[in-house]
């Protein structure tokens, strides 16, 4: 893991702990803006990008975090060599840990202002529509909001209320409930509406989510790598029965047994019953068939008819 520093001077530098715990940091959580606009790992070891805007995420998380009393913080567009596929992988496999190890996590808003209206704005920020911030709101107990000025408006624990109500996120969840105890169809469905410029990263963002590790397969599409998915949560739980559509073999045969099981005549009745209109059939009850069979001791009362011409609702009314 690498981790930023400012320098005496004011510049920036990375210090590398590997092999060894990281001492304590922030961690930034942002949505990318173009590409040209974010500060690379090349970027920073040669010192060049500084107008850049993206330049910006990174005072503004480094100054946070020196006035939490934080030396370190880290920020995924230059802290990780993405031209590097393993040490891609590798990261994308760890992320979840960084953010849930972060001493404090700041949420840096690009599109909400505290020169307009902090409070309106914030339920429309494209951060809450991203992917990859699923993990970054979940995974660290700190979260704090920021405005595009760097002014604090609220943290996580403040605002789960309203997080839960946009994102349909449980707000258990979000006050630190532990993950596992959410089904795997509600934590899926928690990112059913987030949106990743790569298809395969609408999965891949998932990975920590589910604590899971796998292999990064850029190409393979979303099908096949939530198909992947899958696989390992199964096997990772110990449940083989678990289809790619998220239904147990027990679940299954639940359904079936329902669709198999006997009518029940007293649910038929009631339901005929309801459906039947005022004065239906009386006219069955004034004829001599009904009138001779009830002064009768015969036990039966036959309706002949072919299937759907109404012997059921005339039965309700027999009855």
């Amino acid at each position: 893991m690498r981790l930023l520093q400012f320098e005496a001077d004011g510049s920036l530098s990375l210090v590398h702990f590997m092999g060894r715990d990281p001492e304590p940091y922030a961690i930034l959580s942002h949505t990318w803006g173009s590409n040209n606009e974010e500060i690379t790992y090349q970027e920073l070891l040669s010192g060049t990008g500084k107008e850049k805007l993206g330049y910006r995420k990174l005072i503004f998380c480094g100054q946070q975090a020196a006035k939490d009393g934080l030396q370190y913080f880290w920020v995924d567009t230059c802290c990780i060599d993405k031209t590097n596929s393993t040490e891609l992988s590798e990261a994308i496999n760890s992320m979840f840990r960084w953010y849930q190890e972060a001493a404090k996590c700041y949420v840096y808003l690009s599109d909400v202002s505290c020169a307009a209206d902090s409070v309106a704005l914030f339920p429309k920020s494209r951060w809450l529509t991203r992917g990859w911030t699923l993990q970054e709101l979940l995974a660290p107990n700190s979260v704090e909001f920021f405005s595009v000025e760097g002014n604090i408006f609220g943290d996580k624990h403040t605002r789960a209320k309203e997080i839960s109500e946009i994102t349909d996120i449980a707000i258990e969840a979000l006050k630190g409930r532990p993950l596992s105890q959410f089904s795997v169809e509600e934590r899926m469905a928690w990112a059913k509406r987030r949106t990743t410029t790569r298809k395969e990263d609408a999965v891949y963002s998932l990975l920590g989510i589910f604590d899971i590790q796998m292999p990064l397969l850029y190409g393979e599409g979303e099908e096949k790598a939530r198909r992947r998915l899958r696989k390992e949560i199964r096997e990772s739980s110990g449940d083989i029965t678990t289809n790619d559509d998220g239904l147990t073999r027990d679940k299954r045969l639940n359904e079936i047994y329902r669709w198999l099981s006997p009518p029940d005549p007293s649910s038929n009745y009631q339901k005929a019953l309801r459906q039947r209109q005022h004065d239906t059939g009386l006219w069955f009850l004034r004829g001599k068939p009904y009138k001779s069979w009830k002064t009768s001791v015969a036990s039966s009362l036959w309706l002949h008819g072919i299937p759907g011409c109404g012997k059921t609702i005339l039965s309700s009314t027999v009855l």
